[in-house]
């Protein structure tokens, strides 16, 4: 009883990022004021600095900041010279952009189920989609949880096929040892202001380890220009903003401590869920050996899904659905005509998955109260 009373009346945003602010403001408005008083504003130095610091930390040779995470998953295509007649793997769960960007260049995305406990792709449903025409497979590091790349790289290899990790969510998560954003031929982050890492607008980076495509990128994020005014090609305008650059260097410093605090959050709730005899009605994050998550999101799985997140939504407890329509079923892809059946795994995700609040801030007291709203919904 006492419990309830102290959890009566909580409210728990999914996410709270002025509680981050007020913790970095005096260095942030510094950051910005130093770039005001520069009058450089695009590219420029601090982008530079903030490139430098981000391959040093994923221990790459390359990262080119963009615009933002979906441009950075379309330039790294272009400088794969991906377009139309070639067919792109993708899993058909996950945030739009990463099969966007392949209809884009008017090439073709081959979709394929996921792993029923990551979500993420599933490796031999990759292999059994090769095919002469595949230029490149985009494993999704969902959620914060780096996709099993092993298998992955291995089905590549033999045909040369590129691999783009699509890391928009999973800044500081590691497979085996290394980094994501430092495992396939090229990378693509997001600094979305709600990522762990996040900017005061649109942001994002390419990284990889091979020079010549770092090259392309950078030549195709300025229109394709070299030298100015001069095009051999035709590239876009995927430029970052000297603001953002300053705003995620100052972050960039807090981000490990950022993403043990939403670890601990995680293992929290594992406890919670547990003490409240609810494990067997939720299904909770995977964690598989050899991975390090850091919770971009903490996506559960309940039954009846809404119903339990309209209860939850009465007792101020914000959630999400990541993601309630996989590929297959968008109006966009209809003409690639999927079978009704043909992915399973996704179409069970898409009707259970629910995204809980997890970041760093989170009380105690708070993830309790999500918990025992749950516990509520599903009684």
């Amino acid at each position: 009883m006492e419990d309830e009373v102290r959890s009566f009346g909580l409210k728990v945003p999914l996410l709270d990022l002025q509680a981050q602010y007020a913790s970095i403001r005096g260095d942030v408005l510094a950051a910005m004021t130093r770039v005001c008083d520069t009058q450089q504003f695009i590219l420029g130095p601090e982008v530079e600095q903030l490139e430098g610091e981000l391959g040093s930390a994923l221990g790459v040779r390359a990262a080119i900041g963009v615009s933002s995470g979906t441009d950075a998953l379309l330039v790294a295509m272009m400088a794969l010279g991906i377009g139309p007649g070639d067919e792109v793997i993708t899993p058909t769960f996950s945030f739009f952009a990463t099969a966007g960007c392949v209809s884009r260049l008017g090439a073709r995305p081959v979709f394929v189920d996921v792993d029923p406990d990551t979500l993420m792709i599933d490796a031999a449903a990759v292999r059994a989609a090769l095919s002469p025409r595949t230029r490149a497979i985009v494993p999704v590091h969902l959620f914060g949880l780096c996709a099993d790349m092993d298998p992955i790289l291995e089905a590549a290899r033999p045909g040369g096929v590129a691999v783009v990790e699509d890391a928009a969510q999973a800044l500081g998560a590691t497979y085996k040892g290394r980094a994501a954003g430092a495992l396939g031929t090229v990378a693509c982050f997001s600094f979305f202001p709600s990522k762990n890492l996040g900017a005061y607008g649109d942001a994002g980076v390419v990284t990889t380890e091979d020079e010549a495509l770092a090259r392309r990128v950078r030549l195709l994020r300025m229109h394709g220009a070299e030298p100015k005014y001069h095009h051999r090609e035709v590239g876009g305008n995927f430029r970052l903003d000297a603001l953002q650059a300053a705003v995620l260097r100052v972050k960039l410093p807090h981000l490990a401590r950022w993403n043990e605090q939403r670890r601990a959050n995680a293992a929290r709730y594992r406890l919670l869920f547990e003490r409240f005899g609810l494990l067997d009605r939720v299904r909770l994050p995977a964690e598989p050996p050899g991975r390090t998550h850091i919770y971009h999101q903490y996506v559960v799985r309940v039954p009846n899904r809404d119903a339990v997140r309209q209860h939850l939504a009465t007792r101020q407890v914000g959630t999400d659905v990541y993601y309630p329509v996989p590929f297959h079923r968008q109006e966009c892809f209809a003409s690639l005509a999927h079978p009704a059946d043909a992915f399973p795994h996704a179409d069970a995700a898409a009707a259970e998955v629910l995204a809980l609040p997890i970041y760093p801030e989170l009380t105690a007291d708070q993830q309790e109260h999500v918990v025992r709203s749950i516990g509520e919904a599903l009684a």
